[in-house]
């Protein structure tokens, strides 16, 4: 919600996080006019005290050098929004955006638990959004998945909707076009004892933000859902060695994930989300289906590259978020997303 300069000044931006995500991220915005990076932080060793281009490999230096916290980077410069990449989870994130936050900065996060917290960690939603009311700060968190396709999508798609049976989203997706710590992620490349020892010990998270989602879009409707059913992930056998240019998989082996979350309503399953990821699908696409008067079928083939997507969401909610009153907000609560091509400026209530 705030802004520390006038309406001519460049949108000042500072990057919590530059590894994979956080350096795609750095590297879009450069190409964006209206904006300026006046900072990042990041607790890797190898990146504290360097200069955000050579850590991009750009082979020049941007003047902004990488400060290991938030207090050490705000004590020179000011930022409008910082924007986080850092971790899947509430509890291990809070600490880095309350610092965000009191530092001066608004906030838009990629941590998928943030998307919609209000399910999982409705003490830690509250406190944030306590805090981001006191220092007039707006924090989102999105991504393309949670975050769009397969929530806020979905909900604007309901809108045609004179009745709802049910809700179900697909995405489908071949993990070989996906960096490397995404296919760890989903454990490509494991023997299928191996993958269940990995998940059941925490060292493979697989996807976050099914439940978030659905519980979104059943606030969205104002559906009050008995439960939230998330299944334990699944893993995708290969029929046939298959490969990505950095992982080999052989048959028999995890290729990579499936997983599925229900919401239920009335004992019925009313949300139905179904997540695949991995190496060697053979077709990819996010499709959705709303049974109800009318029945809506949406599919887009192939499906929305997760880093490419992430990265543009991220950048195009910077005005919405600037637009937006103070406190923790979701998607849901933001005006229909749309791409901010031109002048980010341009996007601004204050410019207008």
């Amino acid at each position: 919600m705030r802004l520390t300069g006038g309406k001519l000044e460049a949108i000042k931006v500072a990057l919590y996080g530059v590894g994979a995500v956080g350096s795609l991220i750095a590297k879009a915005l450069l190409e964006k006019k209206g904006v300026k990076i006046v900072g990042a932080i990041d607790m890797a060793e190898d990146k504290v005290g360097r200069d955000l281009g050579e850590i991009l490999g750009l082979g020049k230096k941007l003047g902004v050098r990488v400060h290991r916290t938030p207090e050490e980077l705000f004590s020179s410069v000011k930022a409008d929004v910082a924007i986080h990449a850092t971790s899947s989870y509430l509890k291990d994130v809070y600490p880095q955006i309350a610092s965000l936050i009191k530092s001066g900065a608004n906030v838009i996060s990629t941590c998928e638990e943030l998307s919609y917290p209000y399910h999982s960690e409705p003490e830690l939603a509250k406190k944030l959004d306590k805090l981001a009311k006191k220092h007039d700060a707006t924090v989102l968190g999105t991504g393309i998945n949670p975050g769009f396709l397969m929530d806020t999508l979905v909900i604007t798609l309901t809108a045609v909707c004179q009745k709802i049976e049910k809700i179900e989203a697909v995405r489908v997706m071949n993990a070989a076009t996906r960096r490397l710590p995404f296919q760890r992620k989903i454990g490509a490349g494991l023997t299928v004892e191996e993958f269940k020892q990995k998940i059941k010990s925490g060292q493979i998270t697989g996807h976050v933000g099914l439940e978030q989602s659905i519980a979104m879009i059943a606030d969205a409707l104002a559906w009050r859902l008995e439960k939230i059913e998330a299944e334990p992930a699944e893993p995708v056998i290969a029929e046939k060695p298959v490969e990505s240019e950095t992982v080999k998989v052989e048959a028999g082996k995890v290729a990579g994930l499936r997983q599925t979350a229900k919401g239920v309503m009335k004992g019925t399953e009313v949300i139905v989300l179904d997540f695949q990821a991995y190496i060697g699908a053979k077709e990819e696409y996010d499709a959705i289906t709303i049974t109800g008067v009318p029945t809506v079928k949406q599919r887009i083939q192939p499906c929305i590259h997760g880093d490419t997507g992430t990265v543009a969401m991220v950048i195009n909610a910077i005005p919405k978020v600037l637009n937006a009153p103070a406190g923790l907000l979701t998607m849901k609560d933001l005006p229909v997303p749309s791409a901010a091509l031109e002048d980010m400026r341009k996007y601004l209530k204050s410019y207008l």
